[in-house]
């Protein structure tokens, strides 16, 4: 276990910086003012401004503004319901399956506008990827879970090809050697870690750029969060990652920057090692040191 993440065991002693030109204030709607810290990178593999995200007259995301950097693991943290997962959503376009949902505002992907009419979703989703809560293999065979992808994307030409896309999307998940004989055995027949890692493998399938992971461990047992998050640190070399999580000792083991989110504003994004040990935001503080959430 890293430092990090044994110094948030305990309470957390912070010593938040007072610094007069930052709005640390929560207006009478609850929505924090400028967001503090550190949102914007040099090397950004996605942009995303000023973006609102309403369900029908409802407001869920106001006015967010941060970036993914290239080969980082981007936690975001916040209490139920502060939109974090709303937001993640946005980065993939998934909430255009909610037929109230609405998203204004700017997300590029390589500098390329991801909401423009052009965009087709289908391989914008194969280029961000996304991983869910609850581990959701195929109802296929495990090598058929893996195979889907490629296939409908026309990534290989060969059964030759397919094969070692499979067999290095299971490598890199770290499942290869635990299923390598059971390929045609289906998905669902593996334990729920290995099925979210299964899951993982599926989408490395089709060369993404970006993974988006929705509280990848929240149904795993402590072993099986383990090789994810190990697998996650692994991933990070070759991927960009953001993965939302309510578990803070995850987002310190996992990742280099961390956003916290409150009432659908994000209120501060800065170094992992920064965030949990001298947050600028009062209500960072409050959050991490369990005063609520």
């Amino acid at each position: 276990m890293s430092h990090l993440a044994e110094t948030i065991q305990a309470p957390i002693q912070t010593t938040p910086a007072h610094d007069s030109s930052v709005k640390t204030s929560t207006d009478l709607h609850g929505k924090v003012g400028k967001t503090i810290g550190t949102p914007f990178v040099d090397d950004p593999r996605m942009t995303c401004r000023d973006v609102d995200v309403f369900y029908g007259e409802a407001q869920a995301i106001n006015k967010v503004g941060i970036d993914v950097g290239c080969n980082e693991v981007l936690a975001m943290i916040g209490p139920s319901g502060c939109g974090k997962s709303t937001f993640l959503r946005c980065l993939n376009r998934m909430n255009d399956t909610v037929a109230s949902c609405r998203v204004e505002g700017e997300i590029t992907l390589d500098g390329v506008d991801i909401y423009h009419p052009d965009i087709d979703v289908v391989p914008l989703r194969a280029r961000v990827g996304m991983v869910f809560q609850k581990p959701n293999p195929f109802p296929k065979s495990i090598y058929d879970n893996i195979a889907y992808g490629p296939r409908i994307h026309g990534l290989t030409g060969t059964k030759g090809e397919l094969d070692e896309i499979v067999e290095i999307s299971l490598k890199k998940a770290g499942l290869w050697e635990e299923v390598k004989d059971r390929l045609a055995e289906p998905g669902t027949g593996l334990s729920g870690g290995q099925q979210q890692r299964l899951c993982i493998a599926r989408a490395i399938a089709v060369g993404p750029e970006v993974i988006l992971m929705d509280e990848p461990c929240s149904a795993l047992d402590p072993i099986a969060t383990a090789k994810v998050e190990e697998l996650i640190a692994e991933l990070r070399t070759q991927y960009s990652i953001v993965i939302v999580t309510h578990a803070m000792q995850q987002a310190a083991r996992v990742s280099q920057r961390t956003a916290y989110f409150h009432l659908g504003s994000l209120v501060e994004v800065g170094s992992t090692k920064q965030i949990f040990t001298n947050p600028r935001h009062h209500l960072t503080e409050d959050y991490i040191t369990g005063r609520f959430g």
